[in-house]
């Protein structure tokens, strides 16, 4: 199976233990999946794949093109996009919403037991021990912090942070067309700026929350000032860092973060 992202293979290829081969093509920290261009090999690797896993929601168009390329009328397609109901425009960041991310390995089981039917027992059983097991730090990890600290305000750098603030019942106060500009590139509102400065200056927000892969001189700005003004800050990436870390390991460690500075801004 071939993966557009290694968040989605990391995920893919536990699932399929030794009954998979996974290949991802965005698999460096320092790619912009946005911003791809897919190789010679990249298509090689599409064409000979029984299993083909894409973000979709305009994250990675160039798989479309890719699988467009090379039909094959026996290849299963998952397109995470399509799958939770989203379309172009919509937030593309659904590796941060823990419910869509057991959504996905619920497919991805389920297209395995469709193209290997011989050893269903074997992909349920993988299932049961990556939820139950292997993301069980991840699942306390959002069931606790939202115990603790739901409704506690945040600001953000972009709008990946906003599943997973949603996931943990944490309020968002950055506008979000903010957080869409800084994640797709455009331009920022002044006005958004403003809000953004005002909701640091008077410690509106306790804690913030920025993309360290993606820090323009706007956000570079915010944390400086969120640092100066007593704000604690940490940190998410778009992409698994370090590079050869599992997708539990990547997302445990970003989890572990938050709930430190949350810990640290409310004392609680």
């Amino acid at each position: 199976m071939v993966a557009a992202e290694n968040f989605w293979g990391s995920i893919a290829v536990q699932l399929g233990g030794d009954h998979v081969t996974e290949t991802s093509i965005i698999d460096n920290p320092d790619t912009d999946p946005h911003d791809y261009e897919p190789t010679a090999a990249d298509a090689r690797s599409v064409a000979s794949a029984q299993f083909v896993i894409a973000n979709g929601i305009g994250y990675d168009a160039w798989t479309s093109k890719l699988l467009a390329a090379n039909p094959a009328p026996s290849r299963q397609e998952l397109v995470v996009g399509d799958l939770v109901g989203l379309k172009d425009g919509d937030n593309p960041h659904r590796w941060y919403s823990p419910a869509d991310v057991h959504t996905v390995i619920e497919k991805i089981t389920a297209t395995y037991k469709q193209l290997d039917p011989a050893d269903a027992a074997y992909f349920d059983a993988q299932k049961t021990t990556f939820e139950n097991q292997t993301l069980a730090s991840y699942n306390q990890l959002i069931s606790t912090i939202k115990a603790k600290y739901a409704g506690t305000p945040v600001g953000a750098s972009e709008s990946i942070v906003s599943p997973l603030a949603d996931a943990l019942g944490l309020k968002m106060l950055t506008p979000y067309s903010f957080l869409k500009a800084i994640s797709e590139g455009t331009d920022v509102l002044a006005s958004d700026k403003a809000t953004i400065d005002q909701q640091i200056k008077g410690k509106q927000i306790k804690v913030y929350i920025y993309n360290s892969q993606n820090s323009t001189p706007d956000v570079a700005a915010q944390v400086k000032e969120a640092k100066a003004t007593g704000i604690p800050v940490t940190t998410l990436t778009e992409t698994m860092s370090p590079a050869g870390a599992t997708f539990q390991q990547w997302q445990t460690s970003q989890l572990q973060g938050i709930q430190s500075a949350l810990a640290q801004a409310t004392g609680k």
